[in-house]
């Protein structure tokens, strides 16, 4: 291991951002030979588990929204007995149903010129060139088999006149491959999992535990052998023994305070998991979707997402004349800024969210953004409406329109949606191999938890399809070649590491318990959030990332001596909740700057001011920074680790991304 990089910051805070070089290459298990080829050609030479044992081997899935709930339900349906901890009541309730828009799959209803290696290519050129080829066309090419099997369950999907499914367009491509339901895409899926997860729930394979939540994974001798939970009305812990741990809890995004996720979605479960050894990839990859509700008072607690498929038939606009107040109906045709079908013709409306987030923020920083604070660009659907008429519309986008107007109060039938960027899907994650394993053998992520597939930004309705695919169809199959490994394991709880793991999450729990200070949680969360936001969120400069991470380290210093939790550990304690989840944010946004200033480029969603064009678009380094960054926890207080993962680029040649 090499001596610590420490890039000295201009002022005199302290302290630096500093990390240590570990291991150059990390092993990714990605088959070689003909691309088309790989998957076919992995599962072939997996190891199988006979019938007969596999009902001898216990899995654990944390989480159930898409992923985790398609998961239990297909390896319940292979035979194992699977272990399912939620921290809802019900899965139902997972963020997946918030998924509004739609889902990708290279099914070429439309005789538009769509395949598998075109979603393939629109996958890796969308990302920015920041993702495993081998995972992208799996992800591709499973993709049309979650259509087939989602319909089988009966997800009502859109149909035309004539009964076949319907597509529509998506940012990031010039297809329409996305398929949905309305605008509850993400329920109606979830839905279908959920059914099939009760089913092997009645047969006996699959049991759930409501209520419960993770905090921290047991790794006894280097593997994954359980977890520790906590049962989120008692206040019980417990300790969980599996021959494999899958963790499907979701991304990151409540670091920033501010986003489009459900104010329960945490990092805890991957967090815990990096912590005792799991790899954490490209941390400071964070999707800013384009089309949310404005923030309107520092009251709110979470924002709005309105659904990229709103960019099919909604136009975006500001005035021409910086500073104009008229009302948006006043504003004649001429006197409107289309500025992204100006700056990008080919794809207009339509370019990937990385280009629209920015490119919005670029016209309201210069002065032409609109509403009460200026951080706003219009959404307009009048044209729309008088093209195909308001049932149409209604159709295709009602709930959407009505759930505006009951947050905002006014009606999208009669002026345009008012709507700016915010934080939404994390394409950063554990690190894992092909077959979805972390580095720790017997520990897997799936969905948004892992970085595999999205580079340094993921294309819109793509986010449902990786939930399915590695619930539904990669990891059913992967995981066995490890379960193949441990048929005479025999699990225990009553072993030195579990003991350990749970007195430390006991002493975790006593020590937010015992600082008896006087602001709350949501004090420290909200101006941990605020940081990241202005110095990593949209745009990042090496000044701004360097003064950040002063003041996370500061502000997680005064956390631990001014928090106050009322309450104790022995009952149902939200503030406590908060403040396990609050405290894992601090370290992980520590990690996230790090990440972030390591990475001397700009790429996707991740824009450095100092490596731009002329025009403002994002600057990539492919000679120095087309690899996975992969960190390794050092211990507290300590430098992190980084391995490099090499990104080899066999099939698509890494260019200039253009969507003008």
């Amino acid at each position: 291991m090499s001596e610590i990089l420490t890039i000295p910051i201009p002022t005199k805070t302290e302290p630096s951002i500093s990390w240590t070089e570990g291991s150059p290459i990390l092993e990714n298990r990605c088959p070689s030979g003909d691309l088309e080829k790989r998957w076919t050609r992995h599962k072939d030479s997996l190891r199988l588990v006979a019938p007969h044992n596999k009902r001898k081997l216990e899995v654990i899935v944390v989480g159930a929204g898409l992923a985790g709930a398609s998961a239990a339900a297909s390896l319940g349906e292979l035979g194992y007995q699977v272990k399912v901890f939620v921290y809802h009541n019900s899965p139902r309730r997972a963020h997946s149903i918030a998924a509004q828009g739609g889902i990708n799959a290279a099914k070429n209803y439309r005789n538009d010129g769509d395949s598998i290696w075109r979603l393939f290519y629109d996958t890796i050129k969308g990302g920015d060139f920041r993702a495993r080829e081998s995972n992208v066309y799996r992800l591709a090419e499973v993709s049309v088999k979650i259509i087939d099997h989602c319909v089988a369950q009966g997800i009502p999907f859109a149909r035309e006149y004539g009964g076949y499914l319907d597509t529509r367009s998506f940012g990031g491509a010039q297809l329409m491959r996305t398929f949905y339901a309305r605008g509850q895409t993400g329920q109606q899926l979830l839905l279908g999992a959920y059914a099939a997860l009760q089913r092997q729930v009645e047969l006996g394979n699959v049991k759930v535990f409501y209520n419960h939540e993770l905090l921290d994974v047991v790794v006894d001798e280097g593997r994954a052998r359980g977890v520790i939970v906590r049962n989120l009305i008692t206040g019980e812990i417990h300790r969980v023994a599996g021959h494999a741990v899958v963790l499907a809890t979701g991304g990151y995004g409540n670091a920033y305070y501010l986003s489009t996720n459900a104010k329960l979605s945490n990092a805890t479960a991957i967090w815990r998991a990096h912590r005792r050894g799991a790899f954490f990839a490209n941390p400071s990859f964070v999707q800013i979707h384009p089309t949310c509700i404005p923030q309107s008072g520092e009251y709110q607690s979470k924002l709005t997402l309105m659904s990229e498929s709103l960019r099919n038939d909604g136009r975006v606009w500001v005035p021409r004349t910086p500073g104009d107040k008229r009302a948006p109906q006043s504003i004649p045709e001429n006197e409107r800024w289309y500025y992204l079908e100006e700056w990008y013709p080919s794809f207009g409306n339509l370019v990937p969210r990385d280009i629209a987030s920015r490119a919005a923020k670029r016209v309201c920083d210069m002065g032409y953004g609109v509403g009460p604070t200026g951080r706003a660009v219009y959404l307009d659907f009048s044209d729309a409406i008088k093209r195909f008429g308001r049932e149409v519309i209604y159709q295709r986008y009602g709930n959407l329109f009505e759930m505006y107007e009951e947050i905002t109060g006014e009606s999208p039938w009669e002026t345009p949606m008012r709507i700016y960027p915010a934080v939404h899907y994390t394409m950063g994650g554990l690190w894992v191999d092909y077959n979805l394993m972390t580095n720790i053998p017997g520990l897997y992520a799936i969905g948004e938890a892992n970085f595999s597939d999205h580079g340094a930004n993921r294309l819109g309705a793509s986010a449902l399809m990786q939930g399915l695919a590695d619930g539904y169809f990669i990891l059913p199959y992967t995981i066995g070649d490890y379960l193949a490994t441990q048929l005479f394991v025999k699990n225990s709880t009553d072993t030195a590491a579990f003991a350990d793991a749970e007195k430390e999450t006991r002493e975790r729990i006593e020590k937010v318990l015992s600082t008896k200070g006087t602001r709350t949680v949501d004090e420290f969360h909200r101006e941990l959030g605020k940081i990241l936001w202005d110095s990593c969120g949209l745009a990042r400069s090496a000044s701004g990332l360097s003064e950040a991470f002063s003041k996370v380290r500061e502000l997680r210093e005064r956390f631990w001596q001014e928090v106050r939790v009322p309450g104790t550990g022995h009952e149902f304690n939200q503030n406590l909740e908060k403040a396990l989840r609050v405290s894992d944010f601090f370290e992980l946004g520590e990690l996230m700057i790090v990440d972030a200033y390591h990475r001397e480029e700009s790429c996707g969603c991740h824009l450095r001011e100092e490596y731009q064009t002329e025009e403002g678009e994002a600057l990539r380094n492919d000679n120095e920074y087309a690899y996975v960054a992969a960190w390794e926890w050092a211990g507290e207080g300590k430098p992190p680790i980084l391995h490099k993962e090499p990104l080899k680029f066999e099939f698509v040649k890494p260019t200039v991304r253009s969507y003008k």
